[in-house]
């Protein structure tokens, strides 16, 4: 690649932006085959006379992946958007900062997922008779490409201190959710709270970054997705308790809603 002297870093900083992004797109194509393996699975087999996907445990814990490729898939393609339209300022600051935050969150959570997709199989999924295995090894790689979660943390930091127009591109885009759920709008509000800060330290930036993309995701599923769905995210992933693992949507979501829409390919 050629560009302008004294531009050798912001050229190939072109080519890596995309890279990032497309790390991010794996890692959701990652998770949803390990989801539609576990979906396979698990309605395949039975335990104490009940197929597993109709076992209340199991029910949540594949409803809770399916919304987490459902989120992950979201984020990407509204990045990916962004990036086709750059050309429009608050696109281009969109995509500038979206492309780090989408590259953290989805190649984080892409592990975990594939994990649990892992654990709904047993032990015939550790063995190479099917792609699990294969999915258990590629699983982390995304997260190490073009960036580990550190220099993305970093880049988010960089993209915030010296591309102003950054943040309230990515809150404009959060802020066209206001009203859609009240965890949404609290958890809108917690992170331009955090972005108000006048110095924001280093050591903090995973936790913000993590929030940026949970509040995005959130934004995109309760303005784009099914009732289902964007109720599920913003009742587990946005509300004040959530720990993170998967199986633990409350009462009150529509889990079989969710699985059969993940079902539906």
């Amino acid at each position: 690649m050629v560009g302008d002297e004294g531009r050798g870093i912001r050229t190939i900083m072109d080519m890596v932006t995309g890279n990032r992004l497309y790390c991010a797109m794996s890692s959701a194509g990652i998770m949803r085959q390990a989801l539609v393996q576990a979906l396979h699975h698990t309605a395949n087999r039975s335990a104490f006379q009940k197929r597993l996907i109709h076992q209340p445990l199991m029910r949540n814990v594949l409803a809770d992946m399916a919304v987490e490729v459902e989120a992950a898939l979201a984020h990407w393609l509204r990045i990916a958007r962004a990036m086709d339209q750059a050309d429009d300022e608050a696109e281009g600051a969109l995509a500038r900062i979206g492309t780090a935050v989408a590259k953290y969150w989805n190649c984080k959570r892409c592990p975990s997922l594939v994990v649990e997709a892992l654990e709904c199989h047993g032990g015939p999924g550790y063995i190479e008779e099917s792609i699990m295995p294969r999915l258990y090894r590629e699983a982390p790689l995304n997260s190490i490409w073009e960036g580990s979660g550190n220099i993305m943390g970093l880049d988010v930091l960089r993209a915030m201190e010296r591309e102003p127009e950054c943040v309230p591109a990515l809150v404009a885009e959060a802020e066209r959710a206001r009203g859609n759920d009240p965890n949404l709008d609290r958890s809108i509000d917690e992170l331009k709270a955090e972005l108000g800060e006048r110095s924001v330290q280093e050591g903090r930036m995973r936790m913000i970054t993590e929030l940026m993309a949970l509040v995005l995701q959130g934004a995109l599923l309760t303005g784009h997705g099914p009732a289902a769905l964007a109720e599920a995210i913003c009742a587990s992933r946005l509300a004040p308790r959530y720990r993170g693992a998967f199986g633990t949507l409350p009462e009150g979501c529509d889990l079989d809603a969710v699985r059969d829409r993940a079902m539906a390919a």
